[in-house]
């Protein structure tokens, strides 16, 4: 498992979004949402293309490409200021050094995913993040579950139970791909750190270590990068910029859009993979994974339509 856009100015340049019109920053938002989503619900094809290169190292390259591009963007909208703020904070840098864990857990298990033939594992994984979420929310803030959304758990643990016992092992990879995502948004929930700021901690607290694997692959002769394929040293770069990109899409949607709109909107990035595990891959989808994805696809549906309502009720009562 980030500001205000427009269409005619770059990222470092934002208009305020109190200036925009309702219905054009709303239009707005959902353009760089879907963006976001069917980016993230493409990463199994970019991914795909670095076969040849082992995940650890895949992973240690989207740190570093990361950390450049994001000083880049740093510089641009100068954020030292913030930035340098998020590292001297020793409970924010703290709670950053455990986003750090997760995420970079999520990236390697991903990429291990893709290069295994388990994009199916990976579109189950992010199907179940948002009711991991409501399940850690229930034990780590104190939040209560409704009715529906206990129900919504229940199905997916049905989903997830049915998984293990008719086909035989324990899907793991979904499971830790939900647990670390939605581990590392509790996180990011609590410290009070601009997102664009927190991903820049993030990779440079990761930087040194993946830099030095990276120095190490390279004098034993063991790495990818710069070992003579061509298509290995065009993307292993542009990994960090296609890490970065969307997370900057994605938060110029979350500051236009309802929540409830952005809890829709992230449906389509599980769908693709399931899309691309099926119908491109051929990954094996037998009954028993049906049964299980409805589960959990049912799950979804009371869980959505029971925080719309919500969303519904709440914006009634504020207008009255």
């Amino acid at each position: 498992m980030i500001t205000k856009m427009n269409a005619a100015t770059p990222l470092a340049e934002q208009q305020p979004i109190e200036r925009l019109p309702f219905t054009e920053s709303s239009r707005l938002g959902v353009i760089y949402g879907l963006a976001a989503y069917c980016t993230w619900g493409a990463f199994p094809v970019f991914f795909k293309a670095l076969h040849g290169a082992a995940p650890l190292e895949i992973v240690c390259h989207r740190i570093v490409w990361s950390v450049l591009f994001l000083i880049v963007l740093v510089t641009a909208r100068r954020q030292f200021g913030p930035l340098a703020r998020a590292l001297y904070n020793r409970q924010a840098l703290l709670t950053l050094c455990g986003s750090t864990l997760l995420i970079a857990t999520n990236w390697l298990v991903f990429i291990y995913a893709i290069q295994q033939g388990e994009v199916l594992q990976s579109s189950l994984g992010y199907f179940i993040t948002p009711l991991i979420s409501v399940l850690l929310g229930c034990v780590f803030l104190r939040e209560r579950l409704s009715r529906w959304q206990l129900l919504s758990v229940l199905l997916a643990m049905t989903g997830v139970l049915n998984l293990t016992l008719h086909h035989g092992r324990f899907p793991w990879i979904a499971l830790v791909l939900a647990t670390s995502f939605g581990l590392y948004g509790l996180l990011r929930k609590v410290v009070r750190v601009e997102a664009m700021v927190g991903l820049t901690v993030e990779t440079l607290l990761l930087g040194p270590i993946a830099l030095g694997y990276l120095v190490y692959l390279a004098s034993q002769q063991q790495g990818a990068f710069l070992a003579g394929e061509l298509r290995l040293d065009l993307l292993l770069p542009l990994s960090g910029v296609v890490t970065a990109i969307p997370l900057l899409l994605f938060v110029g949607a979350a500051r236009r859009l309802q929540l409830a709109t952005i809890g829709f909107l992230q449906y389509i990035t599980p769908s693709l993979h399931f899309m691309l595990a099926v119908g491109l891959y051929h990954e094996p989808f037998t009954q028993g994974h049906l049964f299980s994805f409805l589960c959990i696809w049912a799950g979804l549906g009371i869980y959505s339509s029971d925080a719309l309502w919500k969303n519904r009720a709440t914006r009634s009562r504020q207008t009255t």
